[in-house]
C-alpha cells in the first residue's frame, strides 16, 4: 500500500520553512499532495493559482530527487476532507517550536476525532529555517526588505515583481 501524505497550509508564500518540510516529507511517502488552503475570509498577497506555481516550481524538482510523486491542489474545507479526497492516510505538519507543538497537538487530536485513518506526522524544523514564518516575510518585502534568505529564489522573484507594483 503506497503512503500518501498531506501537507497543508496557505503557503502566503511559500518559505524555506515550507520547503524543509516538504524535504522531508517526501522523503516518508511515496506520494506527496500539497495543498493550498483557501479561506473566503482572507484576503492573500498571491491567488491560489500563483501559490501553485510557485509551489510546483520548487517542490517538483525534491520530490523527483526523492522518487517521490507529488501532486497540488487547494482546499476549501477541513483538511481532514482534503485528506480524504487525496487518500492520503498521513497529514505532515511541520513545526518550529513548543508553541507550534501545543496548537499543532490540538489539532492532532481534533482531526484524529474526525477522522482515525489518517495520522498526524509532526516534522521538526531545521534549526536555519525555525524563526521564519510567511506573516514575516510578506511584512519585510512589503517594507522594501530582501527575503532572499527565508524563501527560495523564485518566490522572492515574485514578491519583489508584486510589491513593486503597490
Amino acid at each position: 500500500m503506497p503512503r500518501i501524505a498531506l501537507f497543508a497550509g496557505s503557503f502566503d508564500p511559500m518559505t524555506n520553512g515550507h520547503l524543509d518540510v516538504v524535504s522531508s516529507a517526501v522523503r516518508l511517502s511515496d506520494r506527496l499532495v500539497v495543498a493550498i488552503g483557501v479561506h473566503p475570509g482572507k484576503a492573500p498577497l498571491f491567488t491560489a493559482e500563483e501559490r501553485l506555481a510557485m509551489l510546483e516550481e520548487v517542490c517538483a524538482p525534491l520530490a523527483r530527487s526523492a522518487g517521490c510523486e507529488i501532486a497540488f491542489t487547494t482546499f476549501a474545507d477541513l483538511v481532514v476532507t482534503a485528506a480524504r479526497r487525496a487518500t492520503a492516510t498521513i497529514l505532515v505538519r511541520g513545526v518550529r517550536d513548543a508553541t507550534d507543538f501545543d496548537y499543532e497537538m490540538q489539532m492532532a487530536g481534533m482531526n484524529a476525532a474526525m477522522a482515525p485513518e489518517v495520522q498526524t506526522v509532526f516534522l521538526p524544523a531545521s534549526p536555519a529555517v525555525r524563526p521564519i514564518t510567511a506573516t514575516l516575510v510578506r511584512q519585510i518585502a512589503g517594507m522594501g526588505g530582501d527575503v532572499s534568505a527565508f524563501v527560495p529564489a523564485p518566490v522572492a522573484a515574485r514578491l519583489k515583481k508584486k510589491f513593486a507594483k503597490t
